[in-house]
């Protein structure tokens, strides 16, 4: 049987950490594990103990992050008046039609360095799109 060998790279399993816009953030990030004791920088590749602990703490934190922020977009669509959820939704829109716009732009981009691009364009752009639902959930719940 083969042992795998985990380096820095694959850390880039799975969707990258999520973005938090600036107005959600304090409560977002409240009562959440940040992972900062474990620094990844400093990570030899053959300490295999510390990437995997590091990759679980990042998982779990990126999940409770993306729950966190599609609840804060929810809540804000039932609360905010309904102008100011409009120009939000607007608004989220408009982020994601800008990020379809980059990911088609880096599509041109070779190597390493657009296999990055991409991978953290992704990401973001699954975020805006699943925020832009949850406060589109919200302002429909507030209609019924």
């Amino acid at each position: 049987m083969e042992e795998t060998i985990l380096v820095g790279d694959d850390l880039m399993r799975g969707p990258p950490s999520p973005v938090i816009p600036k107005e959600i953030a304090s409560h977002v990030l409240e009562g959440i594990e940040l992972c900062d004791g474990l620094q990844i920088n400093d990570i030899e590749p053959f300490c295999q103990d510390e990437i995997v602990l590091y990759r679980q703490c990042a998982e779990k934190r990126d999940k409770e992050i993306r729950e966190k922020m599609q609840d804060s977009e929810y809540k804000l669509g039932i609360s905010m008046p309904l102008e100011e959820a409009n120009e939000r939704s607007t608004q989220l829109q408009s982020e994601v039609t800008l990020l379809e716009r980059w990911m088609i732009l880096a599509s041109g981009l070779e190597g390493m360095e657009g296999f990055r691009q991409r991978w953290s364009l992704h990401g973001q752009l699954e975020d805006t799109r699943k925020r832009l639902e949850a406060l589109g959930h919200g302002m429909e719940k507030r209609e019924n």
